[in-house]
């Protein structure tokens, strides 16, 4: 289990969105992750969630010109504290970071995992309630998450 884990604003909304929050503790215990994150979550989030302040604000900033700023400050912080994953959902945030050598993975793939962990019963009406919650996932990619999960029929 990766014991230094940063996240984004999307893995946060989305699961906040359907009240699951609590998976990432239960599979991480702690979070890192940076306040330009939080301001744009725009609430507070549990205790478990730490905010740390990057010490060197260059790397966000060169980041910023190819992404937003809170997965920039999500990837700098990751870089900083040498994380042993970072949770992103967007796309081209992702290939940064992997262009960057993290380890990545994604709402989707932290739900997976919560599955793999016997944490939940089945992923299906988490995915389903994610996508009544406007959280975009296409048919192949829902099909391709239950075959991970061991769930395809």
């Amino acid at each position: 289990m990766p014991k230094t884990v940063v996240a984004d604003t999307s893995c946060f909304i989305a699961l906040a969105n359907i009240n699951e929050l609590g998976l990432l503790k239960a599979l991480y215990q702690k979070l890192f992750t940076t306040q330009q994150v939080i301001d744009e979550f725009g609430d507070a989030l549990p205790e478990w969630i730490e905010i740390i302040d990057l010490k060197d604000h260059q790397k966000q900033q060169i980041l910023e010109f190819q992404i937003d700023t809170g997965e920039a400050s999500a990837i700098a912080l990751a870089l900083e504290i040498g994380a042993d994953l970072i949770i992103l959902d967007d796309n081209k945030a992702r290939r940064v970071a992997e262009k960057l050598n993290l380890t990545i993975t994604g709402t989707l793939g932290v739900i997976i995992t919560a599955k793999n962990k016997n944490l939940i019963s089945s992923i299906i009406p988490i995915l389903k309630k994610l996508r009544q919650n406007n959280f975009w996932i296409s048919d192949n990619l829902f099909k391709e998450a239950l075959k991970e999960a061991g769930e395809d029929q």
